[in-house]
């Protein structure tokens, strides 16, 4: 045990300073022990929750999909230099493998560009008037997520970015709203963000990430937890490369009604029609 200091003004700057006298709600030490969780989980709903409601956001559209695919500009820039690696190196097998990567980012890389044009299309057809409905909402990095971000701010619409923390440095994207930019700790918080107002969810070639977060929300409509959303899935040949649809039929693991619960599209036009056309949303003449 400390000495109590004899000295009653230090006697008092002793008890000013001590963690137990600080007030529990600027405590950040105290707010981050374990037994907390629950609070953290509840202030991460409540906060994006009441900030949306005070920026009018009323419904969103989600927009899915890899944070490494870039422009085609910027693909064809990385394919260049690993092919100028590789010319240097010609036998080495990890440039040989990059340089296959980088042909295939290539051939992705227009997809970027139709997140873009789909941000703009849903966000210039709906956010007028002073109303916030379909607002695009990502998950706040770059790639399809920055794309789709930069295709609202393109028109001077809202958007949302749910960004999140990891391991690994990641800034959200710089075309977020400012006010709509959220940053999560909790994946299982940060995914019922993105669902608690979607009236759809346009999904681009991706990741773990995208395959999580798609499954989870096939799974939703699946179980009747979540009805009246689309899903619109961007790329078939690229969605039937990555998952057997018609195996998981055969198996008797799904059932054929199961794969009404997307649809495919390849271009941002296609897309939006989708969706439009399922919410009654009149497309711009």
């Amino acid at each position: 045990m400390g000495k109590t200091p004899k000295n009653p003004g230090q006697l008092t700057d002793a008890l000013l300073q001590s963690p137990s006298y600080r007030r529990a709600d600027q405590d950040i030490e105290f707010l981050n022990r374990d037994e907390l969780r629950p609070i953290r989980l509840q202030l991460e709903l409540l906060k994006p929750e009441m900030i949306q409601q005070e920026e009018g956001v009323r419904s969103t559209i989600v927009v899915f999909g890899s944070a490494r695919l870039v422009e085609p500009a910027a693909a064809q820039a990385r394919l260049k230099k690993a092919e100028a690696a590789l010319a240097r190196k010609p036998k080495d097998r990890d440039l040989l493998r990059a340089v296959a990567v980088a042909r295939q980012q290539v051939k992705l890389a227009p997809f970027y560009d139709q997140a873009r044009e789909f941000g703009r299309l849903v966000s210039s057809t709906c956010q007028i008037d002073g109303r916030c409905d379909f607002v695009v909402v990502t998950g706040g990095g770059p790639g399809i997520m920055e794309a789709a971000n930069r295709g609202a701010a393109d028109v001077g619409a809202k958007s949302v970015g749910l960004n999140i923390t990891l391991p690994h440095e990641q800034t959200p994207n710089p075309y977020i709203t400012p006010s709509l930019c959220f940053q999560f700790k909790y994946f299982a918080i940060r995914k019922m963000h993105f669902l608690l107002r979607a009236k759809a969810l346009v999904a681009f070639p991706g990741g773990f990430g995208t395959l999580d977060e798609l499954f989870e929300t096939l799974t939703l409509l699946q179980t009747g937890k979540v009805t009246g959303l689309t899903i619109v899935l961007m790329g078939k040949t690229f969605w039937e490369k990555v998952i057997n649809w018609p195996a998981l039929v055969e198996a008797g693991l799904i059932g054929d009604e199961d794969l009404k619960l997307f649809h495919y599209a390849e271009t941002a036009q296609e897309a939006w029609d989708l969706v439009s056309k399922n919410h009654g949303v009149a497309s711009p003449k």
